[in-house]
C-alpha cells in the first residue's frame, strides 16, 4: 500500500499536478486509481474517472466525490472531453490503447503511466 501512495502522490507532484483548479483523468479505479482519486482530489482538481466499466460510476461519484466518469469505449463522450484535461495518470496494469487518452489532454497536457503491464504488446 505504501507503494501506491508514493507512485501516485510523487507522479502527480513530479509532474506539477498537484495544483488547484486543474482538470485530471484518472484512468482505472483499482488501488491505484482509488489512491490518484484522492490525493486529486485533496490537491482541489476537477477529476474524471476514465473507465471501460460503467457500473463503477456510482460509487466513484458516491464514495469518492469525483466530478465526472467517462467511459472510454463512448466515442462519442470521449470526443465530447477532447483537449480539456491538463493532466491524465494512467492506472492500468494491462496493455490498452493509449491514443484515445492522449486526445483528451490540452496542449501541454501530462500523461503519466504508473500501471506498468507485465508484458509489452
Amino acid at each position: 500500500m505504501v507503494y501506491r501512495r508514493i507512485t501516485t502522490y510523487s507522479s502527480l507532484k513530479h509532474y506539477r499536478l498537484e495544483k488547484p483548479g486543474l482538470h485530471i483523468g484518472v484512468v482505472g479505479l483499482g488501488g491505484l486509481g482509488h489512491v490518484a482519486v484522492k490525493f486529486a482530489k485533496a490537491f482541489g482538481s476537477k477529476v474524471i474517472v476514465i473507465s471501460t466499466s460503467a457500473n463503477k460510476k456510482k460509487k466513484a461519484i458516491e464514495k469518492l466525490g469525483i466530478d465526472s466518469f467517462l467511459v472510454s469505449e463512448n466515442d462519442e463522450k470521449m470526443q465530447g472531453v477532447a483537449r480539456t484535461l491538463d493532466g491524465i495518470i494512467d492506472t492500468i496494469s494491462v496493455v490498452h490503447p493509449i491514443v484515445p487518452l492522449i486526445s483528451l489532454l490540452k496542449t501541454d497536457g501530462k500523461l503519466i503511466m504508473v500501471g506498468a503491464p507485465e508484458k509489452a504488446s
